[in-house]
């Protein structure tokens, strides 16, 4: 093989990057895939995963610098002493706002990969098909049964753990054994399942956290998750999914993966004559040099909105506004979900029971607004509820309010049991919700950030008044006391779930990817992550990242040896 040119391309190595490389690979392509950060080893750079609080200088906290060099990154939790240094750094990769975005991204072999919260949910055709029943944007140019088989295909090797529930509105999966619900939870959940004659469900959540390990392939070099609840800092033990335990090992296994970290793709090169990509351009991260690596087929899986700025950089002398613009799209349609609503209280009895290990994972209340023609509500699609119960323990005492061996003997016994759920809106894919580039200002490397425009309409502010009160009932209506709610500020960005900016469709002139995830301009270009949404349903979407990337690999690689690309 030529020095510098290979048969694919992966720009970014998170979830849909990872799974891009893996199956690429296994069907025989020597690939190339490109981080812009540095290199994290699973298991040897996992260097807190096993740390006690203590351990922590400033107990894992944030510190009054880290607040002053982070200013964006302080807005939420990602601000912490624990694994900072998986989030981007705010001053090296800085980004404007015209209206207020939280955009916290990690940019590290494994990206957020490593960080994400792991809930994994189909889409059901509800969610396939509210674009074209609503006349909002454009109708998806697929369906669920086109997904369907690469959902399963896709949760065999990544490891899900959930319930066969039976509901319509979330599609059953290809599971491992489920986590179990408190006996809080089951009980309020039998109660929420009473009170609304069947219509609302608590279940628990689908997490990629393994439940069984038999040492069986595909799992063999994972032990299983060990309800650490640790996840954010890397897992030894391989029990979630991520780049690093999962779809790079298997790339690797194959021996047609060369990884290249500290690389910033900055442009996609494309051959106007042939119309076609030849490869990228990049930008070395340590020492500034420029490469040029060539392929003959590219998958874009840099996140939503980096993916996006890499096509505005490209082919800028055949599309001012970048590969992919020529139907308007390009950088439009920017969604997320949109939470911060949230509702809690005291559960009173349960005494005599008390949890065991750290559950990496909570309960899940499915949408069951506007479905059906049933549950009407004064807006457009809905919400479902990510949520939890636990029982006090030691660490409600705080040692600068208190004293004495009384006290201290006190908080030895477990305090009263609390449940608590918080809304994860859908925001419509809105034309003016967009990110574009800012050539006014430049990150650490001297290359135009993006200038970010997007924010919350009045469809989803009529929601979150729903969100909230909708939790209220519930719990009080399975007996949960002392109610309390919280309606916060909603920002975009903050569900750190981006999507849009490509969207795929049926047309060229309203959408940048067609079906197969291909740029209509340049049809050897796949985008895979989460710029292709054409919608954002109300569920986590990384599950179908991953099958949309299975699908559009197979697809490639038929293209490749039919010699249509």
């Amino acid at each position: 093989m030529e020095e510098n040119k290979y048969d694919a391309i992966v720009v970014g190595s998170g979830i849909s990057g990872g799974w891009a490389a893996k199956e690429l690979t296994e069907k025989g392509l020597k690939v190339l895939m490109l981080e812009r950060g540095k290199n994290v080893e699973h298991v040897k750079d996992y260097v807190n995963a096993t740390k006690g609080v203590w351990e922590f200088p400033h107990r894992g906290e944030r510190t009054q610098q880290m607040i002053t060099d982070y200013p964006k990154l302080r807005r939420d939790y990602p601000l912490n002493e624990k694994n900072l240094d998986w989030w981007a750094n705010d001053k090296d990769s800085p980004y404007t706002e015209v209206k207020r975005f939280d955009w916290f991204r990690g940019y590290q072999v494994g990206g957020r990969s490593l960080l994400w919260g792991r809930q994994s949910y189909r889409w059901s055709d509800l969610d396939f098909e509210a674009n074209a029943k609503d006349g909002i944007a454009i109708d998806w140019p697929v369906r669920y049964k086109d997904i369907e088989p690469w959902y399963s295909y896709v949760e065999g090797f990544a490891g899900i753990s959930g319930n066969k529930d039976g509901l319509s509105v979330l599609p059953d999966g290809n599971f491992m054994p489920p986590m179990e619900l408190t006996c809080v939870e089951k009980d309020v959940a039998e109660r929420i399942k009473k009170e609304y004659k069947g219509e609302r469900h608590l279940i628990i959540g689908r997490a990629a956290n393994l439940t069984v390990q038999d040492g069986r392939a595909p799992f063999e070099n994972r032990p299983g998750c060990q309800f650490r609840n640790k996840c954010w800092l890397g897992c030894p033990f391989g029990g979630y999914f991520s780049t690093q335990s999962s779809t790079l090992p298997a790339a690797q296994k194959t021996g047609n993966l060369t990884l290249r970290p500290f690389s910033i793709v900055t442009k996609v090169l494309y051959d106007k004559d042939k119309k076609r990509a030849t490869g990228v351009e990049v930008l070395d991260a340590e020492t500034n040099k420029t490469y040029t690596y060539t392929a003959k087929i590219i998958f874009l899986n840099a996140s939503t909105f980096n993916s996006a700025w890499i096509l505005m950089n490209s082919a800028t002398d055949v599309w001012p506004d970048g590969l992919g613009s020529s139907s308007g799209q390009l950088g439009h349609n920017v969604m997320d979900h949109h939470l911060g609503v949230w509702a809690g209280g005291q559960v009173e009895g349960y005494e005599d029971k008390y949890t065991y290990g750290r559950r990496p994972n909570g309960f899940y209340v499915p949408r069951y607004q506007n479905i059906g023609g049933k549950n009407k509500r004064p807006y457009l699609r809905g919400f479902g509820y990510q949520g939890g119960s636990d029982r006090s323990g030691w660490s409600r005492g705080i040692p600068e309010l208190s004293l004495g061996a009384s006290f201290k003997e006190a908080i030895l016994e477990p305090g009263s049991w609390g449940i608590g759920m918080g809304g994860f809106g859908e925001i419509l894919p809105y034309y003016d919700n967009k990110i574009s580039l800012d050539k006014n200002v430049k990150d650490k490397w001297g290359l135009p950030v993006l200038s970010m425009d997007s924010e919350l309409k009045d469809n989803e502010y009529k929601m979150r008044v729903d969100m909230l009160n909708d939790a209220k009932e519930m719990l009080e209506r399975a007996g949960v006391k002392n109610i309390y709610g919280n309606d916060g500020d909603g920002t975009i960005g903050r569900g750190i779930h981006e999507m849009g900016t490509a969207r795929m469709g049926k047309d060229p002139k309203t959408s940048v990817l067609n079906k197969h995830n291909q740029i209509w301009d340049a049809p050897n270009v796949f985008v895979t992550d989460g710029s292709f949404m054409v919608s954002a349903a109300c569920v986590n979407p990384s599950l179908t990242y991953m099958a949309f990337t299975a699908r559009a690999v197979d697809f490639a690689v038929s293209e490749l040896k039919k010699q249509n690309l």
